[in-house]
């Protein structure tokens, strides 16, 4: 199976953000990468609702949504609400996880599962056969554009194995410095979706560059 790239709509230039959806309609991206941002959990404030809600009438590609906010499951109606295919809520933001899990599946949606840098994989050893997929951040969530952490490499590894001998079937993400260095690393390294956001968006053809990614 070919790698699934889900470009992250926090680069996009909202200017003009029809243009950019329209992009992604026409492009090789399988999904559209959605992160919102509250200020509070994250040092930095997105989007809400309302541009999610008119991003999901004109994108034809699945939302993949990636609450970066506490209290994350508040919302799981308002996410199932818009569209979303995947509803991601941090482990760190959540504190009962299995709870909101099967919130999210009761919903409708894929029920993703994100860990901070800091965050070790073994928090997700009671709950990983329910998981759907497992976000890594490699690098500190709340801006776009930082420097990749190189130690993802060696957490990918821990995270493969403790997929492997759960049983779970759930896919693994990668968010934060992906671009034509690492992208094919992470590739290897047996990643299945990969974030990418200014690489992608702020390229002089993003859909060229999408197809890069998408035949690594």
């Amino acid at each position: 199976m070919s790698t699934i790239i889900s470009p992250s709509l926090l680069a996009a230039n909202f200017v003009d953000l029809k243009s950019e959806i329209n992009m992604i309609n026409r492009s090789e991206a399988d999904w559209l990468h959605c992160d919102v941002m509250d200020g509070v959990f994250v040092p930095n404030i997105s989007f809400g609702f309302p541009v999610l809600e008119a991003v999901g009438k004109i994108c034809q590609k699945p939302l993949d949504v990636h609450l970066m906010i506490v209290h994350p499951e508040r919302y799981v109606e308002q996410t199932a609400r818009i569209g979303a295919m995947m509803m991601n809520v941090h482990v760190e933001a959540v504190t009962h996880l299995n709870r909101t899990i099967h919130e999210i599946h009761d919903a409708g949606m894929k029920a993703g599962v994100t860990l901070n840098p800091s965050t070790p994989v073994s928090m997700l050893e009671d709950c990983i056969e329910d998981v759907d997929m497992v976000l890594l951040m490699s690098v500190n969530p709340g801006f776009g554009g930082q420097r990749f952490i190189e130690n993802t490499y060696a957490k990918i590894g821990r995270l493969r194995k403790l997929i492997a001998e759960s049983g779970s079937k759930a896919l693994i993400q990668v968010d934060g410095g992906v671009n034509g260095e690492t992208a094919p690393l992470l590739a290897k390294a047996g990643v299945d979706v990969l974030v990418s956001g200014s690489y992608v968006f702020r390229a002089d053809n993003p859909e060229e560059r999408i197809h890069q990614l998408k035949n690594l």
